[in-house]
């Protein structure tokens, strides 16, 4: 009897350990994030329409486990300030967007749509076939966003995402599992910030 609880015990605790290694720290220094995935991820180069109507250029960085999936959209607002100076340079007359002096507002609004950025990414997420359950302002590393949780009326699956605006760039950290798994909250606990050789970041003030 003795004999057979020391192989079950190994056995658990060898399935444990294979589970933990499926998971790797991701870095990636390009983007300037790091976080953990299950495994190297897939790279779509994609675009991404803003509040304002500017299309800016993104790319996802995708891992699935069996019936998990994970991704990472990431949005690159660093040309969007160009973007709006020739959006007012061409657009109609009596148009808000062509005023000389936008002010607070930027030439063609880029201001504008750069600060709502993380909002809009949120409405987007709302705006799916989904249930809220969760909705709150929180912080990675001292970098602001909003943490989102949702169910899906499709399958009831959840999903936990964490928007943030870092580096003039739109992050979108997105969790989904099946119904019934544990919830992905390891996943968005995991997401951090790196410089361009690859040391973490952490801010001393939000």
């Amino acid at each position: 009897m003795r004999t057979t609880t020391i192989v079950f015990a190994l056995v658990l605790s060898t399935s444990g350990v294979a589970r933990a290694q499926d998971w790797t720290e991701y870095v990636n220094t390009q983007e300037g994030f790091k976080v953990d995935l299950p495994g190297q991820p897939k790279v779509t180069e994609t675009t991404w329409k803003s509040q304002m109507d500017y299309t800016l250029p993104a790319r996802v960085y995708s891992a699935d486990r069996g019936r998990e999936h994970y991704s990472i959209t990431v949005v690159d607002y660093t040309k969007l300030e160009q973007l709006g100076i020739e959006r007012a340079k061409k657009c109609e007359p009596g148009n808000a967007q062509c005023r000389q002096n936008a002010g607070i507002m930027g030439p063609g609004y880029w201001k504008h749509d750069e600060r709502g950025a993380v909002m809009y990414a949120t409405l987007k997420i709302l705006q799916r076939d989904v249930k809220m359950t969760g909705l709150a302002w929180e912080w990675m590393d001292m970098v602001e966003g909003n943490l989102i949780q949702v169910t899906s009326n499709v399958d009831q699956s959840r999903t936990f995402a964490f928007v943030a605006m870092h580096e003039n760039k739109l992050f979108m950290f997105e969790g989904t599992v099946p119904k019934g798994y544990p919830e992905p909250g390891l996943f968005q606990q995991s997401v951090g910030w790196v410089d361009k050789d690859g040391n973490g970041l952490r801010y001393q003030i939000i």
